[in-house]
């Protein structure tokens, strides 16, 4: 990556570390204001390195609604989850038309082997995902369209640093849905949490420094 020894990805990488060890192994989860803002200012300190590393606006877009979203997901009741849900979906449009435009657009997207995976993966969450979310099914679905927009856009461009980040993205969203819908026993879903966080974050500070390359 680009720049790496820029004061703010250092300062994103202790909070991401912070949040890391200090909370997301945790059975019950803590909804303490700390919490939120040093898992908030991990993602949020990445955008800033975006912007000194010359990131694209779109991706600066992308990850800073990626920061407002974890806020959200990080406070108490559904309507914050929805609320993280509806920022997290924003982002993914941003980076959406970001490699799209870097592509050439739906014309010039990838090819029908990718095309066929990305749809499997979206059908295939109405078969183990759907049937957990209860009230949430319908925003739950639109916002794996809106992901799998995401990593198919994505898929269209050469390979490289912005492509896996978008592949990481979902690997950490695939383990949230199961961490927060699908697993039962509250160590499995501690287990996921710990295990999808450097993954998100990862995924979101690759998108930042392999967007340059996109213009």
């Amino acid at each position: 990556m680009p720049h790496l020894d820029h004061p703010a990805l250092w300062v994103a990488a202790a909070l991401m570390l912070a949040y890391g060890l200090v909370w997301t192994w945790r059975v019950s989860p803590d909804e303490s204001h700390l919490r939120s803002a040093i898992k908030t200012g991990s993602v949020a300190c990445l955008v800033l390195w975006g912007v000194a590393i010359g990131s694209p606006v779109p991706a600066l877009v992308g990850a800073g609604f990626g920061a407002l979203g974890d806020w959200f997901l990080s406070r108490p009741g559904e309507r914050a989850f929805l609320a993280g849900m509806a920022a997290f979906g924003i982002g993914h449009l941003a980076y959406a038309a970001m490699f799209l435009a870097a592509s050439g657009g739906f014309a010039d997207g990838p090819g029908w082997a990718a095309t066929l995976a990305v749809v499997a993966l979206g059908l295939s969450t109405e078969f183990w995902l759907a049937r957990h979310t209860g009230v949430l099914l319908w925003p739950v679905r639109a916002y794996v369209a809106l992901i799998c927009l995401m990593l198919w856009a994505a898929l269209g461009l050469s390979p490289g640093l912005a492509v896996g980040g978008a592949v990481l993205f979902v690997v950490s969203d695939l383990l949230l849905a199961v961490a927060i819908f699908v697993a039962r026993r509250p160590r499995l879903r501690a287990a996921l949490s710990v295990a999808l966080w450097p993954v998100y974050w990862s995924g979101q500070a690759a998108i930042l420094a392999g967007s340059p390359a996109l213009g």
